[in-house]
């Protein structure tokens, strides 16, 4: 498997992202050598917090199998997962209940890494994966980078009111 061209697919998957304005993250799932799902995150696109790269590929490899007639627990087995950001520990956990064989990611995710960067994962699982992290990761963090440099037009306003008496004292006082 050649990570390094893989790499290059995922991070064109992640421009994909930047430029939809999502947060820049792509994902490959290599079975025999062949994509059978890319992914990026549609957080923004579905408003749904858990739909990052790696589930949306998870649902197009249960399609894939149900159509092929495949058993899908042997498909995940031999399965190589390809993204540009270290997978978050939902993520992560999804991988590995389904036992991946391997996961190449870019960058470190020193927010909610579950590799290493956060919470290592995988020790709370009997698993055999093999782990590569800092494939290109200065490519995927660039784009990060440049992601945050703008304004996510989806998040949630703020909820601190500005002027608002934080002191905890009440306006009316009893006497």
């Amino acid at each position: 498997m050649d990570t390094l061209a893989w790499m290059d697919v995922a991070l064109q998957k992640a421009e994909e992202s930047l430029k939809a304005g999502e947060v820049p993250v792509g994902c490959l799932f290599i079975y025999n050598n062949q994509i059978i799902a890319t992914g990026n995150n549609t957080v923004n696109e579905t408003c749904n917090a858990t739909r990052h790269a790696e589930i949306n590929c998870i649902d197009q490899v249960l399609k894939f199998c149900k159509e092929k007639c495949m058993d899908y627990k042997m498909v995940f087995r031999n399965l190589d997962v390809i993204v540009t950001v270290e997978p978050c520990i939902m993520c992560m956990s999804a991988l590995l209940q389904l036992q991946v064989r391997s996961i190449v990611y870019g960058c470190a995710n020193d927010r909610f890494g579950g590799c290493i960067s956060v919470l290592e994962v995988p020790k709370f699982y009997d698993s055999k994966i093999i782990i590569q992290g800092n494939v290109k990761g200065e490519e995927a963090m660039r784009l990060l980078q440049n992601f945050y440099k703008g304004v996510n037009p989806n998040a949630p306003e703020s909820k601190v009111k500005k002027g608002r008496n934080t002191k905890g004292t009440s306006s009316t006082e009893n006497n």
